[in-house]
């Protein structure tokens, strides 16, 4: 019974009432101290920084209190200058916080070189695709005399004749140069000889 008196007493409904209010201001420091360490409804859109250099997209970012960092790319676009901004992640006109990094990708100073594959003796129905999906272009076709029908001879690159494992750019235009199915016994010898020859140094 004096518990039960004791939860009506002033002194008792005082110190809870002091409590409660203890209570509230932490909680509303606590959100005050959230929404401004998080900047809460504060949003920056993200600039256009396509085709600036390094330099001019940082002063662009440091006005917006805004960071970056670069992303390794092997792509390389002739419509940009060179190592100017091509990507950036997130992408212009989308809305970021304060302090948000954005990811930025530059241009090549070029195609990148690959190496010729293996494709001499093969169909031309393999070859094309092989050299395709590696970024070379097929350019003119011609044909010589040979026992296999579309089986390929040469790869040319300009006129010259080019080997596997020599290195050419990227999109760059290959030459082949087939078999007619019209070659002689005869003749095929010859060209295997020939491969023989080229593949012992001339030997």
């Amino acid at each position: 019974m004096s518990f039960i008196k004791f939860l009506f007493s002033k002194a008792f409904l005082r110190q809870l009432l002091i409590a409660i209010g203890i209570l509230v201001v932490l909680v509303f420091g606590l959100l005050f101290w959230l929404k401004s360490s998080t900047n809460h409804n504060q949003k920056i859109r993200v600039p256009s920084l396509a085709k600036m250099s390094l330099d001019e997209a940082q002063i662009k970012l440091d006005e917006l209190d805004l960071r970056f960092e670069i992303l390794d790319s092997s792509n390389y676009n002739p419509d940009f200058p060179k190592y100017s901004i091509i990507e950036q992640i997130p992408k212009s006109g989308e809305y970021v916080k304060e302090n948000r990094k954005i990811y930025l990708t530059l241009n090549r100073s070029g195609y990148v070189f690959l190496e010729i594959p293996e494709v001499v003796g093969k169909t031309r129905r393999q070859a094309e695709p092989t050299l395709l999906s590696m970024g070379f272009k097929i350019g003119k076709v011609s044909y010589k005399p040979y026992i296999a029908l579309d089986e390929v001879l040469e790869l040319r690159y300009k006129g010259k004749k080019i080997k596997p494992g020599d290195e050419l750019q990227k999109t760059s235009v290959i030459d082949l140069v087939l078999g007619d199915g019209k070659g002689s016994l005869k003749s095929n010898l010859e060209v295997s000889d020939k491969k023989i020859k080229e593949n012992n140094g001339g030997e």
